[in-house]
C-alpha cells in the first residue's frame, strides 16, 4: 500500500479496533510483529520456549541427541547455527526500515559487511531493547497447543520452565516460529544398511569431528558454507547436487580436496556413494544439507490450514488462511527472499488487517493497475459513515458530521468536471 494512504488511513482513530493478540515466537519476524501490533494499539503477548530473544539466530554448541532428526521424542534444540556462519546477504539490506543494520563499533561488534551470526543476534537484541519489546515477552514458555475455542476465539495453552500449563484467550494468533528446526532428508537407496555416519546440517557446528572422507548432499547455501568450513580438515570433500551443469562436474577450482558430483543413485555396505552418472567415491560421514520442514505441532485448525510436502496452505499472499482471516496469520513463510524486510512488511499488514485500518484489497488492485490509490476521503468519508451509523442506525441517512468530507469530494470531482 503507497505511504500516503497509509498515513491517511491512520488518522481515523475512532473506528481502529484493539485486539488481544499472542504472537508465537521471539526470533527477528515475532520481534518485528510484535512492535508492528503495539504500533497500530493491539495488545501483544510474545512466546519463547528459548531463554532469550532472537530465535534462530541464538547459537549454541548443544546438538540435538539424534543427529538426523528422526526420532520425535528427541531433545530439541532451536538452532541451526554453525560457528562459522556468517550471513550471505549485505547488513545494508537486511534491517528493518526505521531501523537500519548499521555497522557499530565497540566490544564483541562485527563491523564487517557480511558480518557473523552474533553481530545479527546483538542488533536484534538492540531493537527489542530500543522499542521496548523485551516487556511483550515471555521467556522459557513454550505452546503447547493453540485452537479455535467457543466464539471465535483462540485458546491459548503454554507451559513454562515450571512445568505448569495455563490457558489463556486471544482474539487473534500471529505464527512466527521459523521454519529452520525440522530436518528434511533426502531419499537415498540402501542407505539402511551403509555402515557410514550421517547428520543433517541441524546438528553441524564445527568442522572437527571431520576428518575423513565426507560427503555432502545439497547446493543451497548451508552446503556451500559446511562443505568449504568441513574442506579445512577433512581428506576428502564430495558434495552432490541435484541440479549441476556437467562442466563443472569434478574437482572444484581453487580447492585440492573438493569435488562436485551429480546427485546420488545409492549407497552401499561397503560404504561406497554410486552417483547418477556412475562415478562412486568412498565415504564415512554424510552431511545432509537438505532443508527443512514447516511444522505447526501446536497448531489446531481443524483442516483450515494444512502442509502437504512443505507447502503451506490455502494462504492468501503467504500470510492468511481464508478461512480464518484474519484471526490465524503467518510470517515469514516464503524461502528466497530478504527476511527482515519482508517479515516487517507482513507484520504492518496483519497490525493494520486486525485494526480495520487497511483497505489493502482495493489499494492492491489499483497498484496493480498502475492508478492511484484510494483517495483520502472516500476512506475517511466510509469510516465515518459506519461510526454514524452505529451511533444513529435510524436517522444515519439523514443526520451526518463529516460535511468537510463532502467538501473534499466535491473538490476532487470539480477536476474531473474541468
Amino acid at each position: 500500500m503507497p505511504a500516503k494512504s497509509i498515513a491517511i488511513m491512520s488518522t481515523a482513530i475512532p473506528l481502529l479496533s484493539s485486539r488481544h493478540v499472542a504472537v508465537i515466537g521471539a526470533g527477528a519476524a515475532g520481534l518485528v510483529a510484535a512492535r508492528e501490533l503495539r504500533r497500530e494499539g493491539h495488545r501483544v503477548v510474545v512466546f519463547e520456549r528459548g531463554d532469550q530473544v532472537g530465535g534462530s539466530w541464538v547459537y549454541t554448541a548443544e546438538v540435538e541427541s539424534e543427529p538426523l532428526g528422526l526420532d520425535p521424542k528427541r531433545r530439541l534444540v532451536h538452532s541451526s547455527l554453525y560457528d562459522s556462519l556468517r550471513t550471505n546477504l549485505p547488513r545494508e539490506v537486511m534491517g528493518f526500515r526505521d531501523y537500519p543494520f548499521g555497522r557499530k563499533e565497540g566490544k564483541g561488534r562485527d563491523s564487517r559487511r557480511f558480518p557473523g551470526h552474533r553481530e545479527v543476534l546483538m542488533y536484534l537484541k538492540d531493537f527489542a531493547a530500543d522499542f521496548q519489546i523485551d516487556e511483550l515477552v515471555r521467556l522459557e514458555t513454550e505452546v503447547v497447543f493453540a485452537g479455535l475455542g467457543d466464539g471465535g476465539k483462540w485458546t491459548v495453552r503454554s507451559r513454562s520452565s515450571n512445568c505448569d500449563c495455563v490457558d489463556e484467550i486471544y482474539d487473534a494468533l500471529v505464527i512466527c516460529n521459523g521454519h529452520y528446526v525440522q530436518p528434511r532428508l533426502a531419499h537415498i537407496p540402501g542407505i539402511n544398511a551403509w555402515p557410514g555416519k550421517q547428520m543433517h546440517s541441524h546438528n553441524y557446528r564445527t568442522p572437527e569431528p571431520f576428518q575423513d572422507q565426507v560427503f555432502i548432499i545439497g547446493s543451497a547455501a548451508s552446503a556451500v558454507d559446511i562443505s568449504r568450513d568441513i574442506a579445512t580438515v577433512a581428506k576428502e570433500v564430495h558434495i552432490a547436487a541435484r541440479s549441476v551443469e556437467e562442466d563443472k562436474l569434478g574437482k572444484m577450482p581453487g580447492h585440492d580436496n573438493m569435488w562436485l558430483h551429480s546427485m546420488i543413485d545409492s549407497v552401499h555396505e561397503d560404504g561406497s556413494v554410486v552417483f547418477k552418472d556412475g562415478n562412486a567415491v568412498g565415504a564415512d560421514f554424510i552431511v545432509h544439507c537438505t532443508g527443512y520442514k514447516y511444522d505447526f505441532p501446536f497448531l489446531e485448525t481443524n483442516g483450515a490450514v494444512t502442509v502437504d510436502d512443505n507447502r503451506v496452505g490455502p494462504l492468501y499472499k503467504h500470510v492468511f488462511p481464508p478461512a480464518l482471516a484474519p484471526w490465524l496469520s503467518f510470517v515469514g513463510l516464503p524461502w528466497k527472499v530478504v527476511p527482515f524486510p519482508m517479515f516487517e512488511m507482513q507484520s504492518k499488514w496483519i497490525a493494520g488487517i486486525l485494526s480495520n485500518r487497511i483497505w489493502d484489497y482495493n489499494n492492491w488492485i489499483a497498484d496493480q493497475c498502475g492508478i492511484p490509490a484510494i483517495e483520502e476521503w472516500i476512506v475517511q468519508m466510509y469510516m465515518a459513515t459506519s461510526k454514524n451509523r452505529l451511533l444513529r442506525s435510524e436517522s444515519y441517512r439523514d443526520e451526518w458530521e463529516d460535511d468537510d468530507l463532502v467538501l473534499q469530494a466535491q473538490r476532487d470531482f470539480d477536476n474531473y468536471l474541468i
